[in-house]
């Protein structure tokens, strides 16, 4: 893990001074590219290493802050690289980015880590499969449906915001803000019911259950009269998208081997991310066809449908492995 976040961090730093000096459209779109696909590796390699860093009871509390960091990053980012670019041109905002890259890198060789001494067997990485865990399977299926609806509201919320209901460009920027505020607030809200969650089973059902009332919010957004009315409801999604991050982590990380957890976060995290390129790409279409206030309520209401969906084959799942467990405890109470 160290080894990849040196090399990837170098290589995005590199990236990122040549993009600095590099001239032509061409050019610039594939180190974009090229910078794009370093995340695609440092990434799951931190998500995968969270949960070696610290105790399990403590995984919630440090999810909360690797989110609160993510969520400071996306509210102070755009912010900063305005004024930057406004003072200085493209160059000195790149060039930071290039530090902060290196920083990635310097992290990773002041990174020490403990192997566990071989008492995991290697085979580990081989064996576990994302479709032979049916309740991760059905985890990420839902994630990433609902990413998809959510990354269609991401592209039809500015003409919602701005023509429908008539906002201020100001309102827009209140509004985005107000769901990334919820998200901060959220990951520390809902580290403590992830932290008493009685077991994998009750982690999942309470995933799904902000997933579909992360839905519902968006629903209820399509039917608001004028923009305030947007704030409680996008600020109780981020709430719930905040929590979902901590579900999401904790599920991972009492469900996969660590030796395989890097891949298994990459295999999700490409299911998520592609999802939510469809959800761009599709909420651009549609545009071209149907009125924003519309397509606000068939993203909320196509996510509650795939919820509703996924949630038969997830309460199979739990029961039949609450099922298991009891047996087992049965089996080994009888040999005791």
């Amino acid at each position: 893990m160290r080894a990849l976040l040196v090399c990837a961090g170098g290589g995005q730093a590199a990236i990122c001074v040549a993009l600095a000096y590099a001239d032509g459209t061409a050019l610039i779109i594939a180190l974009v590219a090229l910078l794009a696909c370093g995340l695609a590796v440092t990434q799951p390699t931190i998500a995968a290493l969270l949960p070696e860093m610290v105790r399990r009871d403590d995984l919630p509390r440090a999810t909360a802050l690797n989110q609160t960091a993510g969520s400071i990053g996306v509210l102070v980012g755009p912010a900063l690289a305005g004024l930057l670019v406004g003072e200085f041109g493209t160059k000195v905002p790149l060039l930071i980015d290039a530090a902060s890259y290196l920083a990635l890198a310097v992290a990773g060789l002041l990174l020490r880590t403990i192997r566990n001494g071989g008492n995991t067997p290697k085979a580990a990485a081989v064996v576990w499969r994302l479709r032979r865990d049916p309740m991760v399977l059905a985890v990420t299926a839902a994630f990433a449906a609902t990413v998809a609806g959510v990354g269609a509201v991401g592209v039809v919320e500015i003409f919602f915001v701005r023509e429908t209901l008539g906002g201020s460009t100001t309102a827009f920027g209140l509004i985005q803000a107000t769901w990334t505020a919820g998200m901060l607030a959220g990951a520390w809200l809902l580290t403590r019911p992830a932290k008493r969650a009685a077991d994998d089973g009750a982690l999942v059902n309470g995933l799904v259950l902000m997933l579909g009332l992360c839905c519902a919010a968006v629903l209820a957004g399509a039917a608001v009269p004028a923009v305030g009315w947007l704030v409680p409801l996008w600020l109780a999604g981020g709430v719930l998208n905040g929590g979902l991050g901590v579900f999401l982590a904790m599920i991972m990380a009492r469900r996969v081997p660590a030796e395989a957890r890097g891949r298994a976060f990459a295999v999700q995290g490409a299911a998520i991310q592609g999802a939510a390129m469809f959800g761009y790409l599709g909420g651009g279409l549609l545009l071209e066809v149907f009125a924003p206030r519309p397509l606000v309520a068939v993203c909320g209401l196509a996510g509650l449908v795939v919820i509703a969906v996924v949630a038969i084959p997830v309460a199979r799942a739990v029961r039949g492995e609450r099922k298991a467990t009891r047996a087992a405890w049965t089996t080994s109470a009888a040999s005791a």
